[in-house]
């Protein structure tokens, strides 16, 4: 009868690859090089005909300081003025959008919530159609102004509304309360533009969700608010994991879920209504990106909320330059989105491993 040996190293079963560690590490290092590559795509694509040569020289000497503001020429316009707003301006809409996500579907503990259930991005969409149709405002750098103010006014109705009488500031709620007001502004909105045809030809293009022709004037003047927001979901983390349990257990953990859907909300209208005073209402990416990581990466908003400030600017930049693409004349962004989203996250949910919050 011969010994048994104890296996060694070499002879014991692999450890899995997927393990919580080695997956994030994975997901980080993917999303950082497709967010670079997209970036780079991103500057070599678009109208004019422009060499890549060109785009590089461009660039380098920009980059180095040979460029003077007052010096250029229509090649380096729509390179600097145009190209890398553009690209700028994708990278921090998707990261507002995913990370709205990402609070919208915590706060309401629905991992299928879009940041567009507190009528947000409704609010926005009327105001500046409002706007246009009573004080001639067009598409630039006014109506970003716009946009922002009736998104927060849309956000304080829906909380003063959803706050009041019984059951408090419940989270089903305050959904309803957001549905209810975004359909009415939505209706109102397209109200206004079947009966003049000027204000439909001023917003439709941005109404379908579009980067096109955006400048750093746009981002200027979004990107505060969109910081503003950013800081806020940033302290939230532990609390969100706290209130995924149930109001009653996150108070027994020392949580405050009032305070934290209070945050939360402003959160989600600081940065949902900058994004779309910027492009426009990008459909799916606060709906999409978030489910997504949370079947990658598990329901821990302290991963969840870095991470989707990755993976969304990554779906936003692919969506932006397949738009510049796919037909000659330039589809919406907006349009890509719903179908690179649609398919997806039919896939997604028709998945077993499904993951709650």
């Amino acid at each position: 009868m011969t010994a048994q040996t104890a296996p060694t190293r070499a002879d014991a079963a692999p450890l899995p690859l997927a393990s919580a560690g080695a997956r994030r590490l994975v997901v980080v290092g993917c999303g950082l090089l497709l967010l670079l590559g997209l970036s780079w795509i991103s500057l070599f694509v678009g109208s004019g005909n422009i060499s890549a040569g060109t785009v590089s020289d461009t660039l380098s000497r920009w980059a180095a300081g040979d460029l003077p503001a007052g010096a250029r020429d229509t090649t380096e316009l729509l390179i600097l003025e145009r190209r890398v707003p553009r690209t700028v301006l994708a990278i921090v809409v998707g990261a507002a959008l995913g990370l709205g996500g990402v609070l919208m579907q915590a706060l309401t503990r629905n991992p299928l919530a879009d940041p567009g259930l507190l009528g947000v991005n409704a609010g926005a969409y009327a105001a500046v159609v409002f706007g246009s149709a009573t004080m001639g405002v067009t598409i630039g750098f006014a109506h970003v102004w716009l946009a922002i103010a009736g998104a927060f006014i849309t956000a304080v109705a829906v909380y003063l509304i959803g706050t009041s009488g019984y059951a408090g500031a419940s989270s089903a709620k305050l959904v309803l309360t957001g549905v209810a007001i975004g359909a009415l502004l939505s209706g109102l909105s397209y109200a206004v533009t079947l009966a003049m045809p000027t204000v439909f030809d001023q917003v439709r293009f941005w109404s379908a969700g579009s980067l096109q022709g955006r400048s750093w004037d746009e981002l200027n003047a979004v990107l505060p608010f969109m910081m503003i927001g950013a800081l806020i979901a940033a302290l939230l983390p532990r609390a969100l994991n706290a209130i995924s349990l149930g109001d009653d257990a996150a108070v027994a953990l020392g949580a405050r879920p009032g305070l934290t859907k209070v945050a939360g909300l402003a959160a989600v209208t600081l940065l949902c209504g900058a994004a779309t005073a910027a492009a426009g209402p990008l459909s799916f990416i606060g709906l999409m990106v978030p489910h997504a990581l949370r079947m990658l990466l598990g329901p821990d908003h302290r991963w969840l909320v870095p991470l989707s400030l990755l993976a969304a600017p990554v779906l936003v930049l692919t969506a932006d330059i397949l738009a510049r693409l796919v037909v000659a004349s330039e589809l919406p962004a907006g349009v890509v989105t719903a179908f690179l989203g649609a398919p997806v996250l039919i896939w997604l949910t028709r998945r077993r491993a499904v993951k709650n919050l």
